[in-house]
């Protein structure tokens, strides 16, 4: 089943992730796939679920229709990342079908500038297998 990608603007998201250190942890290894489930922490406590989503992945069917993955595609070839949510929780959707460590950061980076934070206030937790 196509996931559906709501669209979220990233000046709607909680204030903490503009003016806090973030760290986003995923909650499974980057290993499982199109999706990664995970969180956005911020030192006092507040948090927020935030998944990675490849939208690439096309076998057994398409993660996403072609609308969305060509908005994802056209926001990534400008420095920016789509921003929305998927099942009610808040995703970043990235163009590939897997997720590295170089594609998470890139990812957060483009996330700290959407919401007025400098790259150098988000961090990263990564899992590498379940």
């Amino acid at each position: 089943m196509q996931a559906t990608l709501t669209d979220v603007d990233p000046f709607d998201l909680p204030e903490w992730l503009g003016t806090h250190d973030v760290v986003w942890a995923s909650d499974e290894g980057l290993r499982t796939g199109h999706l990664v489930r995970g969180r956005l922490t911020a030192q006092a406590g507040e948090e927020v679920a935030c998944d990675l989503l490849a939208v690439d992945e096309a076998y057994p069917e398409p993660v996403v229709d072609s609308a969305i993955r060509l908005r994802v595609h056209q926001a990534w070839r400008h420095g920016q990342v789509v921003v929305g949510e998927v099942d009610g929780r808040l995703a970043l959707a990235v163009p590939g079908t897997r997720f590295g460590p170089d594609l998470v950061l890139d990812a957060l980076g483009r996330l700290a500038r959407a919401v007025g934070a400098h790259e150098e206030q988000y961090a990263a937790l990564l899992r590498l297998s379940r």
